[in-house]
């Protein structure tokens, strides 16, 4: 029997990648020290014509003559795009990714007002702004719209979110968030637009720039040391005709998410309770009580091993043959490969209770959850998970832009993005020992709840049968295509007019198979030796060889099990050949869809001089038709579903007026929406015959649609310093809404073979009442918040004190809230929306001189909902979050600096729940802290 001692999996650098890595290229982010920084022109917000205040377009484009040489440095140039833009902007440009303590582009993102992020296994993976999550949201790279997809708990995107943690923040040279809209700016958005850039080649200094990066990053509770590296090179021809850059970003790192989980908790009635028959007496007190209270469906402790390998490339070659001409070509590629392994000791009460025995039991009457159960006759099952995904994002983007004139310029865009993700694996393996005496649970202290296995040795393989595998291998596939040209004349001194169209045509698929099987079932023992017509095992014995033994190396409650037995992946998959087991088809995850987008647009940009005081506005309209087909399997046949185009038509208007020279205010108002998820627009469904739900989809989804207002006052009342406060409502008109109902799995009509083999809804099709779930065309409801922030050099003050006038602080406050109607039967309950946080709050204290420089950066999000839950528990999500990083750096010279890093210094604990009236515990779980120490070498 083989022992399990947490090794997690070592780098997997090969010595071309190291070479690549160091080499040769990568970290343009860096390179903003002694260069440029340089966003794309596409990326801030409204063009102006000529004014006494340039517009943000003009100033990211300017942003390739403008020396960036410092943390403070990056933080006014982002407040100068921030001051200049029409339109709500905000910005982070060059350093200010580069030097923040992120693994990615999600965790620098969350730095800004109004963003929040959702972590899965210590790093940032979506984000949320202005309460509105990343289904709410467009992301564009280099200008055109992207999808990045990867996996992670509960499996695939299948949606419109952004997976963020694809790309190292080290690609990126500046991020813009738009936070109103504009008729030029794509549609598609209710909360933001966030352009990515990678670096402009024209950002860099004449000749050649080079550089190379490299860290050791470590975990303390995975206690693993991994590498981390970035390179660049760049080269800008002397006669301004030419440049070119490339860079990559390298790292490979394994993170331990250890804890507790009740997957869920749910009400069921038991065998017997104290001694009492509870079928025969169905009167009796106490099996009344345990029956209508709620218990934990399967209480366990365990940890999450991901292994994370990440690669991302940029290269741009950028060509001004004449002053009036501007040729660009970007490349992105990014790949990562992970691999997500869990382990687990537990007890299998879900769909068992009938046949178990409870001993002693207590109740809290305020939660009415069973917080301590004593049970025999107890199915104990140990799992080893494993799913492994790689995500293989590439685009390719031409930007062309001609000044036919002095006051006449075309841009023409075009490019494509694709994002691949394909599971080859996600396989189970369990254990099961169907008749355990003497298992205790006590959630008293539900963080670290006593799991305890007091009847007999779980370590020995003897015990335990093998009875049932998973093997759920699919892919999803994410593509775009866009093509977009538009002018710009200014007709006069004081106003312009922009006119464009664009096409995008947007692909998704995505397919899923399945090898769930019982061992009986498939008939890969024999499990009636003596021929009577019952089964005598329900599984392969389990042996030495075939096993081994788990050690779980965290905190628990006083006198919890903490070594149990669990199959060895590998021994099983070859000992019944996995790969040459019957793989079915997963009907609800075979499914597609193609969206067509045509829009036309026209905005007119002016600036007004009224008694001395600036007033730049811009106002617009845009115009969008939508064309969607979609396939999927409806009661086991597949269909294609050609609905009618919709369209949209989207004014808008922002202003930007100047009270006094400092004192800018701000107000927008304008019509969006966003289209429906893809997971909900196929004519198909999903059956989930392990919690005996169905759900259906809609391919006649119409948008979220909503009316936006925005206003803010924004005083700049020093160089590099701001304080601001911004009030923004959206009234939502319509929106996709779920509605449930219960009824039998007959009534559906839906045939039995997509129901999952040794699922309790296999074994009982009808045993308890199903939840149907469909999403329909329903009413919108309100958003409404408001944002504090401020930014300040305290040398402003303190100019004559040696230390801290070299100090300064930035930080902001979103408050922010909705109401919105969720459908649970025959009641309507209003609630927020899932993803919202009602506060959040982030602030960042620095110190930067000429060798040495430091920062502290502190993130909160208050607790969100994302889903509406099951078992008669209503709604679930997680609670607050609060996350302190820290980096320093010392130059030793003009070539050479040392930096270190440490992340979650508060080892922040994931804090899961469902139903929100009791918030009873799903899961608690940490990922540690995180260092890292390194050197970057300009050459």
């Amino acid at each position: 029997m083989r022992e399990s001692n947490n090794a997690p999996r070592r780098g997997r650098l090969s010595a071309s990648l190291l070479a690549l890595a160091i080499g040769s290229i990568v970290h343009a982010n860096a390179a903003a020290q002694q260069t440029t920084a340089a966003p794309s022109p596409t990326a801030a917000g409204s063009a102006s014509p000529a004014s006494p205040q340039p517009s943000a377009a003009t100033e990211a484009t300017d942003l390739d003559s403008v020396q960036v040489v410092g943390y403070r440095a990056s933080l006014g140039r982002a407040l100068d795009l921030k001051r200049d833009s029409v339109g709500a902007i905000d910005a982070i440009v060059a350093e200010d990714i580069a030097d923040f303590p992120d693994q990615n582009i999600a965790e620098s993102l969350q730095r800004i007002p109004g963003i929040t992020i959702t972590r899965e296994s210590g790093e940032g993976r979506s984000i949320s702004v202005r309460g509105l999550s990343g289904d709410f949201t467009r992301v564009r790279i280099n200008g055109i719209e992207a999808i990045a997809a990867t996996g992670g708990e509960g499996g695939p995107n299948r949606g419109r979110d952004f997976d963020y943690n694809v790309f190292a923040s080290e690609l990126f040279n500046s991020v813009v968030v738009h936070k109103t809209a504009e008729a030029k700016l794509d549609e598609g958005s209710l909360g933001a637009v966030v352009d990515l850039n990678t670096g402009a080649p024209f950002g860099y200094a004449d000749g050649v720039t080079a550089l190379v990066s490299a860290q050791a990053q470590y975990n303390d509770v995975a206690s693993d040391t991994s590498p981390r590296l970035a390179g660049l090179f760049a080269y800008k021809d002397p006669n301004d005709v030419w440049a070119m850059s490339i860079s990559a970003a390298y790292s490979d790192d394994t993170t331990f998410e250890m804890g507790q989980n009740t997957v869920r908790w749910q009400q069921a009635a038991f065998r017997s309770v104290r001694g009492v028959d509870c079928a025969s007496n169905p009167t009796d007190a106490g099996c009344a009580e345990v029956a209508n209270g709620f218990h934990p469906r399967i209480p366990r402790y365990g940890e999450i091993q991901v292994d994370r390998e990440r690669l991302g490339v940029t290269a741009s070659l950028e060509v001004r043959p004449t002053d009036s001409t501007r040729i660009k070509f970007d490349v992105l590629h990014s790949k990562l490969d992970a691999v997500r392994s869990e382990r687990w000791g537990e007890v299998l009460f879900r769909g068992n209770e009938k046949g178990m025995d409870v001993l002693d039991y207590t109740l809290d009457p305020a939660t009415n959850n069973l917080n301590m159960m004593e049970v025999n006759n107890a199915w104990v099952r140990n799992e080893n998970f494993e799913k492994a995904w790689t995500t293989e994002f590439n685009q390719y983007t031409l930007d062309i832009e001609q000044a036919f004139t002095d006051t006449l310029t075309g841009h023409l865009l075009a490019g494509t993005s694709k994002s691949e993700l394909e599971f080859p694996h996600e396989i189970t393996f369990v254990y099961d020992d169907r008749d355990y005496n003497g298992y205790l649970y006590d959630y008293s202290n539900d963080k670290n709840p006593v799991l305890a296995f007091n009847g007999g040795d779980v370590t020995n393989p003897a015990a335990f049968q093998m009875s049932e595998f998973r093997d759920r291998p699919s892919s999803t596939s994410h593509k775009f295509d866009t093509l977009a040209a538009d002018v710009q004349w200014n007709f006069s001194t004081d106003y312009g007019l922009e006119a464009g169209v664009n096409y995008r045509r947007f692909r998704f698929q995505t397919w899923g198979g399945t090898r769930d099987t019982g061992v009986c079932a498939a008939g890969l023992y024999d499990c009636d030796p003596d021929g009577d017509g019952t089964d005598d095992y329900y599984g392969i014995p389990a042996t030495d060889d075939l096993s081994q033994v788990y050690h779980f190396d965290d905190d628990t409650g006083a006198g919890s099990t903490t070594s149990w037995v669990i199959p060895n992946l590998d021994a099983w998959r070859e000992y019944i050949d996995l790969a040459n087991q019957p793989l079915r088809q997963d009907q609800g995850n075979i499914r597609s869809v193609e969206e067509k987008d045509k829009g036309v647009y026209v905005q007119l940009n002016g600036y007004k001089d009224i008694g001395g005081h600036d007033l730049r506005f811009d106002v617009g309209v845009r115009y969008v038709r939508t064309e969607q087909t979609s396939s999927g399997y409806n009661s086991g046949s597949y269909v294609t579903i050609d609905r009618p185009y919709y369209s949209d038509t989207l004014p808008s208007f922002n202003m930007a007026f100047n009270i006094t020279p400092d004192l800018l205010w701000r107000a927008s108002a304008s019509k969006v929406m966003t289209r429906p998820g893809l997971g909900s627009v196929s004519p198909g469904g999903s059956v989930d015959s392990f919690n005996y739900r169905v759900s259906y989809q809609n391919p006649y989804l119409d948008p979220t649609r909503a009316k936006a207002y925005d206003t803010s006052l924004e005083w700049y009342f020093a160089e590099g310093s701001i304080l601001s406060l911004a009030i923004f409502y959206k009234d939502i008109a319509s929106r996709p809404i779920s509605t449930e109902r219960t009824g039998t799995y007959a009534s559906t009509g839906l045939p039995l073979s997509l129901l999952v083999p040794t699922s309790p809804a296999e074994q009982d099709p009808e045993g308890r009442p199903w939840t149907i779930s469909s999403i329909d065309n329903g009413p919108g409801g309100s958003l409404k918040g408001a944002e504090l922030g401020f930014q300040v050099p305290l040398s402003l003050w303190l100019d004559g004190v040696p230390v801290l006038r070299n100090m300064g602080i930035l930080g902001n406050y979103t408050w922010v809230d909705s109401d919105v109607d969720y459908t649970f039967g025959d009641e309507i309950v209003t609630e927020r929306l899932f993803g919202l946080s009602n506060k959040s709050y982030n602030a960042t204290v620095y110190y930067e001189n000429d060798r040495f420089n430091a920062r502290a950066s502190v993130a909160y999000r208050d607790d969100y909902l994302t889903g509406t839950s099951g078992t008669n528990n209503r709604f679930e999500g997680y609670g607050d979050t609060f996350n302190l990083d820290v980096s320093a750096g010392y130059k030793i010279n003009e070539h050479l600096d040392l930096t270190f890093e440490a992340l979650n210094l508060t080892d922040d604990y994931q804090d899961r729940w469902t139903d929100l009236a009791t918030l009873r515990r799903y899961e608690w779980d940490h990922t540690g802290r995180v260092y890292k120490v390194g050197v970057r070498y300009r050459f």
